[in-house]
């Protein structure tokens, strides 16, 4: 990553530059800094200074709050990958995401869990790889139900998930097959789309698990992050507005909330739900 034209490039990158380019308020950059997530230096009028690293860091915090995990187990989790790595130069190898409930760092040659520091070994993907696809005892008979038949392919997907995302994809549309109002296949498969790149995709699946369960929480914040990361902030404000409705402990969604409503001049809006976020992660 290059600095832009206004920045010094021995000094890194102001708040404002590094909210720019990660889709992030002014505000929501320094909660961060003041969690402990991020470090960064000083200017010489005290202003703050982000190295690339610490993009790093603030780019993976992003990602992991949009598939809903935690602020503070997310700041928990690289706090402890920056033990982890020592040089500074291997982080921008990483890849840092959520596969399903885990947070899970790649490096391309090992894949471990920061917060443990477990290895996740070679052998757990073959094993996910060799099980027959779906096993026998998971193969509809010709007179399975479409309700049992969802329900089957369903809990296949999620066994899938961590040891192979494509197959478990594979599964929940299946059982979408069977039972096209499965709203759980439908966030399971937006939620894997959403992680490959595909928000549009994912866009449709958390709306069809909307439609069939109003009142499901988990979607309508996964539409939220889906809008946002399509450009539609308006839409995504309604959809996280949805989901604190549901849910008025949901901090993540306030967070979120005070952000689109910066980006879209909605200034008083955004204290609003930024104050909100703040009292909740206090209380937790």
């Amino acid at each position: 990553m290059k600095p832009s034209p206004g920045t010094d490039a021995g000094g890194g990158y102001g708040a404002r530059e590094v909210s720019q380019m990660l889709g992030l308020t002014v505000e929501q950059v320094r909660a961060w800094v003041r969690s402990g997530l991020v470090d960064p230096e000083r200017g010489p009028r005290g202003e703050l200074r982000f190295s690339p690293q610490d993009l790093l860091f603030l780019r993976a915090a992003r990602g992991l709050a949009g598939a809903r995990i935690g602020p503070r187990r997310i700041e928990r989790a690289l706090s402890k990958l920056r033990e982890q790595v020592s040089a500074a130069e291997s982080i921008g190898g990483l890849e840092i995401r959520a596969e399903g409930r885990r947070i899970v760092v790649t490096d391309g040659s090992a894949r471990w869990q920061p917060e443990s520091g477990q290895m996740l070994m070679e052998f757990e993907e073959k094993i996910g790889a060799c099980v027959p696809f779906p096993p026998p005892s998971l193969r509809p008979s010709s007179g399975v139900s479409r309700r049992e038949g969802a329900s089957e392919w369903y809990q296949r997907g999620c066994e899938l998930e961590e040891t192979d995302p494509d197959a478990a994809r594979e599964a929940y549309a299946k059982a979408l097959s069977f039972d096209a109002s499965h709203a759980d296949a439908h966030v399971n498969l937006g939620r894997l789309l959403h992680e490959a790149g595909e928000a549009a995709a994912a866009e449709e699946h958390y709306k069809s698990a909307l439609a069939s369960r109003p009142d499901d929480v988990t979607a309508a914040f996964n539409l939220g992050v889906a809008l946002e990361d399509l450009g539609r902030d308006i839409e995504a404000i309604d959809a996280y507005e949805k989901a604190v409705s549901l849910d008025p402990q949901h901090s993540d969604a306030y967070f979120n909330l005070a952000g689109a409503c910066e980006r879209v001049g909605r200034p008083a809006a955004a204290i609003r739900h930024l104050k909100a976020y703040r009292a909740l992660v206090r209380s937790q």
